[in-house]
């Protein structure tokens, strides 16, 4: 007993570090504002901040912006989001530095002067990646990962490191070193995760440009929650060397790194700039393939498939709706719109994902959190993974006729041998195959589709992990998908939403339906997706959407 006290305190003193990191980067932040301010007290902040990036971009790479100018416009912003929201972990002090030394240079690179946010789990040099893990603390990254060495070359000046869930396996965004991250539309509201604090700054105005990671709809849901634009690219298009994933290894769901931002021609902007040779020569694994400007330029009419639901999470009326306001003005616009028919999404939750994820039976996502204080918002998935496979079994078997869902989650948990884990990638090969030739024999261009929303409460994402149905398929298919947010909840959607039921009329379907509610203003988005590397496409149907 007292060496578990001796070293929960030990623990909690790393802790208590961290926070005070954390408390001193926001004073550090405050000091280069004030500083900026008297020095230079006739500086329009709010006129910097309200220009589009492509727009700002212009200015800094012209001269008629100082890049002194910009960068304290945005650090005084995102200091006032971060106390608001409590959504960044680091300010990156070098980025004061990098301003002076940017002034001096010769080579304007695409984001020349852009100050831009990098979530938690993406390696900057001489920062902690924690993942809200306190075994992670005063462990500073040896370098830079390779999408941040890019974003400098380019002359982006990243300035902030922001908050993420334990584990990153949620979308919530809450963690025992640097606490919950509020949405900066509503307090009470989660920012989405698992890219939460980015979603939150961004979202906020504090960041005119973030990035995330997405597993399971990392970059989407806070995108969504926050009423922004974030788009996840195939998994290979940018390079995840130096990011750290969520459960190392696996491939049955393919995690990508990906940008956020309030519109889509920043988010084409910043693409147009990371698809380079730095990038290409700097992970060779990633594909040599240039943005591609005439796809993106195009005005041609497309082919758009649509559904409204998986059959799996029955969306809110405002996601209903999200989608059918949405393809009347696609087809007003002058493009074909296709009914898409889904189908086995319940199969491919919980074969493709959930046993994907966790083919060992969890044992590898149950060693991360070996010595930690705290067990996770992920209770379900911890609670299985320890669970011994007689006792999943029996309790599967126990849950079927009352609980479906929860008793395929169970049988989903169990570990796999070898043979098992080919099979299964073997399957997930066969869907993908099978996923785009329904989608060839409809002669599609894009998809429209749900997106999870509006924001749900503070908590509910860690009783809902089932609710991510909508994004998660397309990590399974490994297809470029972006969010864009197209209306808001009204007051007929909350009266719709009383008869609110489900498929399954479980705990999760009436726990969904109590998240939803009292949500009346908030975004509600939609998913646009296309078929794997045609991120320029998936952009081009985005920002006819945005017009929209």
């Amino acid at each position: 007993l007292l060496l578990r006290w001796r070293r929960r305190r030990r623990l909690w003193k790393k802790v208590e570090e961290a926070r005070q990191r954390q408390e001193r980067s926001l004073v550090r932040m405050e000091t280069a504002v004030l500083r900026f301010r008297e020095q230079h007290p006739s500086v329009n902040v709010v006129s910097i901040l309200s220009l589009p990036l492509p727009e700002l971009s212009k200015k800094l790479r012209d001269g008629s912006l100082p890049l002194e100018h910009v960068f304290h416009a945005y650090v005084g912003k995102a200091l006032q989001i971060a106390i608001e929201t409590n959504c960044i972990t680091e300010y990156l002090q070098e980025s004061e530095t990098q301003v002076r030394k940017a002034k001096l240079s010769e080579k304007l690179g695409l984001l020349y002067g852009v100050p831009v946010s990098i979530k938690d789990s993406i390696d900057c040099e001489g920062h902690d990646s924690t993942l809200g893990f306190i075994k992670n603390i005063n462990k500073p990254a040896a370098e830079d990962s390779v999408l941040v060495q890019v974003l400098r070359r380019q002359g982006a000046i990243p300035f902030v490191k922001t908050n993420v869930p334990q584990s990153l396996i949620s979308y919530d965004c809450n963690n025992l070193i640097f606490g919950q991250t509020f949405n900066p539309l509503l307090y009470t509201r989660s920012p989405g995760g698992s890219s939460g604090g980015e979603g939150a700054l961004v979202g906020g105005g504090g960041s005119i440009l973030g990035f995330g990671t997405d597993v399971g709809g990392s970059l989407r849901f806070p995108a969504a929650f926050c009423g922004i634009c974030a788009l996840k690219p195939t998994g290979n298009r940018l390079s995840k060397k130096g990011i750290i994933a969520g459960v190392l290894g696996q491939k049955a769901v393919v995690a990508a790194v990906g940008p956020m931002a309030k519109d889509v021609e920043s988010l084409a902007l910043c693409m147009r700039a990371l698809l380079c040779e730095d990038m290409f020569n700097l992970d060779s694994t990633v594909p040599p393939l240039p943005f591609n400007e005439e796809v993106y330029a195009s005005t041609q009419p497309l082919r758009i498939g649509y559904y409204e639901t998986d059959f799996f999470t029955m969306p809110s009326p405002a996601m209903r709706r999200a989608v059918r306001e949405a393809k009347q003005l696609l087809e007003d616009a002058g493009h074909t719109l296709v009914p898409f028919e889904l189908t086995n999404v319940d199969y491919m939750i919980f074969n493709f994902c959930i046993r994907g994820m966790f083919a060992d039976g969890g044992a590898s996502f149950l060693k991360k959190f070996k010595g930690e204080l705290e067990k996770s918002s992920m209770g379900l998935f911890f609670w299985l993974a320890k669970s011994p496979s007689w006792l999943k079994t029996l309790l599967s078997w126990i849950a079927k006729p009352f609980m479906p869902r929860f008793s395929n989650i169970i049988r989903s948990m169990r570990a796999n041998t070898v043979d098992e884990v080919w099979s299964l990638h073997h399957e997930i090969e066969e869907f993908s195959h099978q996923f785009i030739a329904q989608w060839k024999k409809l002669n599609l261009d894009v998809m429209l589709c749900p997106m999870l929303g509006p924001a749900l409460g503070i908590g509910y994402p860690g009783k809902l992990s089932v609710a991510v149905s909508y994004t998660m398929l397309y990590n399974a298919l490994d297809f470029p998908v972006g969010v864009v947010p197209v209306t808001v909840v009204t007051d007929e959607d909350e009266e719709e939403l009383k008869g609110y039921k489900g498929y399954f009329q479980d705990w999760w379907d009436r726990t969904l339906a109590k998240a939803f509610r009292g949500s009346g203003g908030l975004p509600v988005a939609v998913q646009c997706v296309a078929l794997p590397w045609q991120e320029e496409l998936c952009l081009r149907f985005m920002k006819e959407l945005e017009s929209l």
